[in-house]
């Protein structure tokens, strides 16, 4: 029977989940104008889309710290005010600040996307895989947003400040609900594991890196495409206006896959089948978007997306299949997105340096799919079905 407080949860996290990428899609449409207009070198532009990726992986391992002294409710309510402030301050007119707010956006969501797993293992722990789904789902729409609606802000307000300002105001609507309907949580049964898996035991754990790499590499494409892929496009030929809507397209097909992938693993007895398709999809979609002839732009678009959906959606369900209650999937969740986003954050900034250095759309177009076969491999190992499990005081291996 599904409850009040669950349909209400799964409403506050679809809004929160909303606000999770428009802060580093709605820039990439608009980055082309950011170059000319600032004089941004390439390299210059990469570093501003690696910065907030970067201090999403710096910031995400605070998140369980922050739990533990605020409570993971007021520390999403924190994490979704401290976004707003940082998207209001890139747009500032101060050299400098653009930056400053892009690491303190990027800093936001490290710490909000870390809390949200563990909350979805405490509110729903039987469907935790599938509220993933829904989770992504929200991502993807709300990257899609940015990448559609960044350039049409852009001509409707009169400046690229006033375009990246102007979603403060969803992150701020996102705040005064989770502020004021966020669910309280519930006494924890007295049976249930109190203590403190230590990192040390977390990282000597193999299926631990299995899973980081594989969140590293993926959430690498991802924010390369986030990051470049309209200005690759425009390299093509495209249009302003055509790249980003291109993109759009591409994170619109996510909603499909993010919101499917969890349910088409539950096919098979563990998560390998699932992750391969979907990596499947997403280099199929980068070599029609980036080598193919132009008339492949919207199929590539297409598969792009619902591979790009279905790896990151696979992922997030990895951080609560792969453990056996919810404080443990918090810590996971931390180490493996802080870790995983660091190891992210070089993606954007290498393509900058490549573009820097003369690199053809079609050698970086190859590289990335070099990069997927060897996501492939992590994939493979950490698609098992094995989960960590603290409940004897030893971290452990088991079958679920």
């Amino acid at each position: 029977m599904v409850t009040r407080r669950a349909v209400s949860f799964i409403l506050l996290m679809f809004v929160v989940g909303l606000n999770l990428r428009p802060a580093m899609s709605s820039v990439a449409p608009l980055l082309h104008r950011l170059q000319e207009s600032a004089g941004l070198s390439a390299t210059a532009a990469g570093l501003l889309t690696t910065l907030p990726v970067l201090c999403l992986g710096l910031a995400a391992p605070l998140a369980p710290w922050l739990s533990k002294r605020l409570g993971s409710e007021r520390a999403l309510s924190a994490a979704l005010l401290l976004l707003a402030t940082g998207l209001l301050v890139r747009g500032a007119p101060w050299p400098g600040l653009l930056y400053l707010g892009s690491a303190m956006a990027g800093g936001a969501i490290g710490i909000a996307g870390t809390l949200l797993p563990a909350l979805v293992k405490r509110e729903l722990p039987h469907s935790a895989d599938l509220l993933t789904g829904l989770y992504t789902m929200a991502l993807c729409f709300g990257g899609a947003l940015g990448a559609g609606l960044s350039v049409p802000l852009l001509v409707w307000l009169g400046s690229w400040q006033l375009s990246l300002m102007s979603w403060s105001l969803l992150a701020l609507a996102a705040w005064l609900l989770w502020s004021g309907f966020a669910p309280r949580p519930v006494a924890a049964p007295s049976l249930q594991p109190t203590f403190r898996v230590p990192l040390a035991a977390l990282l000597r754990q193999p299926l631990t890196w299995h899973v980081m790499l594989f969140m590293g590499i993926q959430s690498s494409m991802a924010y390369i495409v986030f990051g470049w892929l309209p200005t690759l496009l425009i390299d093509r030929g495209y249009s302003e206006a055509d790249a980003g809507w291109t993109m759009a397209v591409s994170i619109m097909s996510q909603l499909a896959s993010a919101l499917a992938a969890p349910w088409v693993a539950r096919l098979h007895k563990d998560q390998r089948p699932a992750l391969l398709m979907v990596l499947a999809a997403t280099a199929i979609g980068l070599a029609l978007l980036l080598i193919a002839p132009l008339a492949w732009r919207w199929p590539g678009a297409t598969l792009l997306g619902l591979g790009q959906g279905g790896s990151f959606s696979l992922a997030l369900a990895l951080l609560v299949l792969r453990t056996a209650n919810a404080p443990l999937a918090g810590q996971l969740s931390g180490l493996v997105q802080g870790g995983g986003y660091t190891l992210a954050a070089l993606g954007p900034f290498g393509v900058g340096v490549m573009l820097q250095m003369g690199a053809s759309t079609a050698h970086i177009a190859w590289l990335l799919i070099g990069l997927i076969l060897v996501c492939c491999g992590f994939a493979c190992l950490a698609g098992r079905n094995r989960q960590l499990d603290d409940q004897s005081g030893q971290l452990r291996v088991t079958l679920p």
